[in-house]
């Protein structure tokens, strides 16, 4: 349990962090990669602070850097579970806001949609996920693991719906293949899966541009 209070208490901080680059995104107009650099560099230095002024500080920085998902406990696990279904429920839910929002703000606010309203809980929702990664490859590499995915399905589908889907699957199936690789070896699991990550990532990107060659080609001599 104290695992998991543990777990919570990193996830209030993201999320707050969340709502203040979507309030000040909404009322100052400021781009959202300007103010997520900002408050990164802010929060890590704070970080520091408190670390070096903290006596007798025994927790594993390391474990929170790289991450290492072997050494996760079980209240954490049931924890991430929890997370994880009320990520599926509230998108699932709100799905059609959500692509309203993103796409088209004007539109959606035609639409009679609350654009703040889901901006904020979509920030939020994209806060719990980065919490739950972190568990696993750790804040270094957590963006990795947020992006890949998402860009390999881009490669092959065009439909959100179904990128979503590819996406998640994908996720699931490099870390479980890239647990399974790291073991043998002893080496650490976080970085082993994304480097089958980005692998991957090189090996989707490069059967799109073969594939687009030959239907070039294709068209070249049907046309000649």
């Amino acid at each position: 349990m104290a695992r998991a209070a543990e777990d919570g208490s990193i996830q209030d901080p993201a999320i707050a962090a969340a709502l203040l680059i979507g309030w000040v995104r909404l009322n100052w107009q400021a781009q959202e990669d300007t103010l997520i650099g900002a408050l990164w560099a802010i929060g890590m230095a704070i970080g520091v602070l408190f670390i070096a002024k903290t006596p007798g500080y025994q927790a594993d920085l390391m474990s929170y850097l790289f991450g290492n998902i072997l050494l996760v406990p079980r209240e954490s696990l049931w924890f991430m579970l929890g997370l994880d279904i009320l990520l599926l429920v509230v998108v699932g839910a709100y799905h059609r806001q959500f692509l309203a929002v993103v796409f088209d703000e004007e539109f959606a606010r035609l639409r009679g949609i609350p654009v703040g309203f889901f901006y904020l809980l979509l920030l939020v929702l994209v806060a719990v996920t980065v919490v739950l990664l972190i568990q696993v490859v750790g804040l270094i590499l957590v963006l990795a693991l947020l992006t890949l995915p998402a860009a390999m399905a881009g490669h092959h589908v065009h439909s959100l719906g179904r990128m979503m889907l590819i996406a998640t699957l994908l996720g699931g199936l490099l870390s479980l293949s890239g647990l399974a690789l790291s073991y043998g070896p002893d080496l650490p699991a976080g970085p082993v899966i994304i480097l089958l990550a980005g692998a991957a990532y090189v090996v989707s990107a490069l059967f799109v541009q073969l594939n687009r060659r030959r239907r070039s080609h294709g068209q070249g001599e049907r046309n000649g």
